[in-house]
């Protein structure tokens, strides 16, 4: 039986008009000038609404050359469900304005089978936009290939468990047909998201929130998972994908591929100047084999 996820966040955080829509991500894709490259198996993106960061996350989705992958792993934080856990989809098929992608029921239920999973009922699926925001780029991008998405939304992961989920998803980097689509916004900055750190040294707030937030991404490059959580314990930046990128770098280390990550793409919503202001950053990468 069919169970169909709707695109719940069409028609307000990205439009619902195929064609428009269509013509959007088309321009954003152009506009980056990269070129499709076979030895990119993984991308970090942002998730959120179109008209401020659609245009960051086409640097990661460009990169995808479909020709020879059959299937989209997405790495989603949770944003509204609380779960100490991980969890899968109960529907078939993901729809978007621009073509629909069918779950991979097989490598959904494998994942069951470990009993490290729990089940997300459908409307948490389509509360959460977290990997919905990635699934307009996965169906463009895919376009006229026969792909499938395994989403797996990660919950408020200890330590423990980031790296239990990453050995246990390694194995699925070193098949060349799997892609790894892992979603998450970076600093989440003012008093509205209670995060408001500040060093001065760096200059205006916004050039302070840059700083910070390199220093993330080239962490994150280095491929180290632990590292990673060091610098979330000291600066607390408010990387609302912390856990899937986590996840993901635990995953790299796991597999027997080489693969590393590059970012290519950092925006922000809005320069912060003073403290009443608030901005939530973008940043875009893409996980190369390295030939």
């Amino acid at each position: 039986m069919e169970r169909v996820r709707r695109a719940a966040h069409a028609g307000s955080w990205y439009t619902s008009n195929a064609n428009k829509l269509e013509e959007e991500l088309d321009g954003w894709l152009r506009a980056t000038g990269l070129a499709k490259s076979p030895n990119v198996r993984g991308i970090i993106a942002p998730h959120a609404g179109y008209s401020y960061s659609g245009r960051c996350a086409a640097f990661s989705f460009a990169n995808i050359d479909p020709t020879n992958l059959s299937r989209v792993f997405l790495l989603g934080p949770s944003h509204h469900y609380y779960t100490p856990r991980c969890a899968l989809t109960r529907a078939t098929v993901y729809s978007t304005p621009v073509g629909d992608l069918p779950i991979d029921l097989e490598v959904n239920e494998e994942l069951r089978a470990t009993g490290k999973f729990e089940l997300m009922d459908l409307h948490v699926d389509e509360a959460e936009h977290s990997m919905e925001m990635h699934l307009p780029y996965i169906a463009k991008v895919f376009h006229g290939y026969p792909v499938k998405i395994v989403p797996i939304l990660v919950g408020a992961l200890n330590s423990e468990n980031e790296a239990m989920y990453g050995r246990l998803l390694a194995k699925y980097v070193d098949d060349p047909k799997n892609f790894f689509s892992v979603s998450s916004d970076f600093c989440h900055w003012g008093s509205r998201f209670n995060y408001t750190y500040y060093d001065k040294k760096q200059g205006p707030i916004y050039k302070s929130i840059e700083a910070l937030d390199h220093m993330g991404m080239e962490i994150i490059e280095t491929g180290d998972p632990d590292a990673f959580k060091r610098y979330l314990q000291e600066y607390d930046n408010t990387i609302c994908g912390r856990h899937p990128i986590s996840v993901f770098l635990h995953m790299l280390k796991n597999c027997s591929a080489k693969i590393s990550i590059g970012f290519v793409q950092y925006e922000q919503s809005s320069q912060c100047k003073s403290m009443r202001d608030s901005s939530v950053s973008y940043a875009s990468a893409a996980a190369k084999v390295d030939s």
